[in-house]
């Protein structure tokens, strides 16, 4: 981070006097010897007279200085009256009470004012420096009486600036409670969101925590150091002291300092936990924050709504940019698909706060701002898109050759659809933005689109034109593994798995239905039913062949060696087909049922025929036993023992 100015402002002081001093130092010796010798009687004739001196209050000495002021008119000859090294001493004694002690947090500071007159001394030092600068400024002769006004009149506003910022320093902040989320009939209730129960959090109202009786007395002190040309080491000490309250305030939010390079060493899962404090800390400066800063600086330095505004610029842009320049960090950080969630919650964060810079900032601060602001949004979108495209690659370049146990559904077909489920169903609004915002990145790859579109472009919108391409490239890798099943009803079996679990997904979310558009959902539905007949063409087709009527009859006489043989045949593939597919897995129960139900509605009807047409020209007992092993009931049973993903035998009929 670039080291932060402040404004650049002119100390309207005495040019001979120093910017800065300690109250309560003593006046040099010299001086006090002088004023001391001021207090002897003189001496007349060898004797010592003693001369009556008026005993002066600090209202009767300032009250001669002012009659003193108008009988001068000036005139430098004018000889300078005791009244105003008698008010001195008077002031040098009262700053001297008033010297501050070593402070530490939490220690109470003396009164400003117990008197109710240090302010009108600080008024009234300002007034005689003025005058006197005036009028003896170029005569020599009066030079120590100048000097020791410009350090008294020093000492006092050093005491003021002293307590100008122990001031600052001692406001009392109730935490916030930025992560409090509002009540959903609160939001439903107003039509708004999170933010705007954010702003109306009652927490938030003891910020920036000053009494009104601490702000009357910074208002007091700011117009007399500035009065009295000390303007410069006011701004100093409030923009100093307020930014290192903000700073407290976002490190209890948990965000703390980081820089552009720290942030792009760190590895990902130290970043993402910097994020959401990051998102806290923006929202609380947008929303709470700097309004209220703004109106701190307007009422300290209610006399002068210009500076109000400089300070308020100075102390909160460079805040501003500096939670930028983490966004922006962040966006130049290594992409992958697993950071497009965190990257949509800064993109929404900086979008949704972008017109708080227009109402916080004047229009010159605010152009910068605002430059920046779009600068960093455009990057974190335009970064959001490439993970999301990221996604497309991803499923791509997944060319693993192992096969799922069962034809199950594939991790991958899981881990997309749960990716596009939570992406649309939380960042639906953000993405559509994103990808129409800067859908030039997308052009490029418009002319890939060729067949595999399921709607026209014309009817959708760039998001889901790509997610459509997600859609079809995860469908297309899944036809590729299927082959991977030597077994084509297994095959069909793993993609009408991972078909169903897709399509259970999209009517579960319909933020996807809408963007995948009907067209390509019932496109997805006809395929699932044409690997449904082709489970049932592989498998059960080939087992009704044994239930084949041809060649049973020869010249009107049933072939018993035929009949036995066919019966044989069903036994054996039936009990293959069992054995091999109760270790299969379709684990969606809707899609398991329907299964059983078709296998049964075409395997038991044609088997109970057959075995009542036929089973009568085998002998009663062991030849019946040994060629009729499954009745009907046992066919229906074990059909029900399809799909569970367990090994089954069937070495024995059930009873």
């Amino acid at each position: 981070m670039e080291k932060e100015k402040f404004p650049s402002f002119k100390n309207g002081g005495d040019g001979d006097t120093p910017n800065c001093c300690s109250n309560g130092k003593d006046p040099p010796a010299a001086e006090k010897n002088k004023s001391q010798e001021a207090d002897k009687p003189e001496e007349k004739g060898g004797r010592a007279e003693a001369i009556p001196r008026i005993k002066y209050t600090m209202e009767k000495a300032w009250e001669d200085v002012q009659h003193f002021f108008l009988e001068l008119e000036g005139d430098a000859d004018s000889e300078i009256p005791e009244s105003i090294n008698q008010y001195l001493d008077l002031v040098e004694e009262k700053a001297c009470k008033h010297e501050l002690p070593e402070k530490s947090k939490g220690c109470p500071l003396p009164d400003l004012d117990d008197d109710g007159s240090f302010l009108k001394v600080g008024q009234q030092m300002s007034k005689l420096h003025k005058h006197v600068s005036k009028i003896f400024g170029l005569d020599s002769r009066q030079g120590h009486l100048m000097n020791r006004i410009g350090r008294i009149h020093q000492q006092v506003m050093c005491y003021l600036e002293d307590e100008f910022r122990a001031l600052l320093e001692e406001s009392r902040i109730v935490e916030p409670e930025v992560n409090q989320e509002p009540a959903a009939d609160q939001c439903a209730e107003h039509g708004e969101g999170q933010d705007q129960a954010f702003r109306s959090n009652e927490v938030l109202s003891n910020f920036p925590g000053y009494s009104q009786e601490a702000l009357d007395t910074l208002n007091k002190i700011a117009m007399e150091m500035i009065s009295g040309g000390y303007e410069f080491e006011c701004y100093e000490a409030y923009v100093m002291t307020r930014r290192n309250a903000i700073e407290e305030i976002l490190n209890k939010l948990g965000f703390e300092k980081i820089s552009i390079d720290d942030v792009q060493k760190m590895q990902w899962d130290a970043l993402q936990r910097e994020i959401p404090p990051w998102i806290k800390a923006f929202k609380a400066c947008a929303n709470v924050y700097l309004s209220e800063e703004r109106k701190l600086a307007e009422t300290v330095f209610s006399d002068d709504p210009s500076v109000a505004k400089t300070l308020f610029n100075s102390l909160t842009c460079v805040l501003f940019l500096r939670l930028l320049n983490f966004a922006e960090a962040v966006s130049l950080s290594k992409r992958s698909t697993d950071k497009l969630f965190k990257f949509l919650d800064i993109y929404e964060t900086l979008r949704d706060h972008f017109s708080t810079i227009d109402n916080l900032f004047p229009e010159e601060c605010a152009k910068e701002l605002k430059e920046q602001l779009t600068t960093t949004r455009s990057r974190i979108g335009e970064t959001a898109i490439c993970i999301f495209r990221d996604l497309e690659n991803l499923i791509q370049s997944d060319t693993g050759r192992t096969q799922v146990p069962g034809g199950a559904v594939h991790p991958l077909t899981r881990y997309t659809m749960s990716y596009l489920k939570y992406a649309c169903e939380k960042y639906s609004d953000t993405l559509e933005q994103v990808f129409k915002d800067h859908s030039e990145i997308e052009r490029a790859d418009s002319t890939s689109q060729g067949n595999s579109q399921s709607n026209d472009d014309e009817n959708q919108s760039p998001f889901s034109i790509h997610l459509t391409k997600i859609m079809d490239s995860l469908d297309s890798v899944l036809d590729t593994k299927s082959k991977l099943y030597k077994d084509v009803a297994l095959s069909s079996i793993f993609m009408m798995n991972n078909g169903r679990y897709i399509l259970q997904k999209i009517k579960a979310s319909p933020e996807i239905r809408q963007e995948i558009g009907d067209n390509w959902y019932r496109k997805k539905s006809y395929e699932l039913r044409n690997y449904h007949q082709s489970y049932k063409r592989e498998t059960w087709m080939n087992l009704l062949g044994c239930l084949n009527l041809e060649g049973l009859n020869v010249n009107g006489k049933v072939v018993k060696p035929v009949l036995k043989e066919r019966f044989k045949s069903f036994n054996a593939m039936f009990e293959e087909i069992h054995k091999t597919q109760s270790s299969w897995v379709v684990s969606d129960k809707q899609m398991q049922s329907e299964l059983r139900v078709s296998i049964s509605g075409v395997i038991i009807p044609a088997y109970r025929s057959f075995l009542g047409r036929f089973s009568g020209y085998l002998s009663p007992g062991r030849q019946t036993e040994k060629y009729i092993k499954f009745q009907p009931e046992d066919i229906e049973t074990y059909i029900e023992e399809l799909f569970d993903g367990n090994t089954a035998s069937t070495g024995r009929k059930r009873t």
